[in-house]
């Protein structure tokens, strides 16, 4: 059985989270409408930053110490 890199994973979650941010982003942007809401877009760009990119940069930290790690 071959043995799972497990740093190889968090780099694929870590570029997923990316995508999804930038997808997720852009419909926000599709859906943003200033007439109705009372906060600017870069408040939802700040919000989504944290709940994407954050997480993204920890798991590719994390991905860089356990190829370190390895070898």
């Amino acid at each position: 059985m071959k043995k799972i890199n497990l740093y190889k994973i968090l780099y694929v979650i870590s570029i997923l989270l990316l995508f999804i941010y930038v997808f997720i982003l852009i419909l926000d942007y599709i859906n943003y409408n200033p007439t109705e809401t009372s906060f600017p877009f870069y408040s939802t760009v700040i919000v989504r930053t944290i709940e994407f990119i954050i997480p993204s940069l920890l798991f590719f930290i994390f991905g860089i110490i356990m190829m370190k790690r390895k070898k």
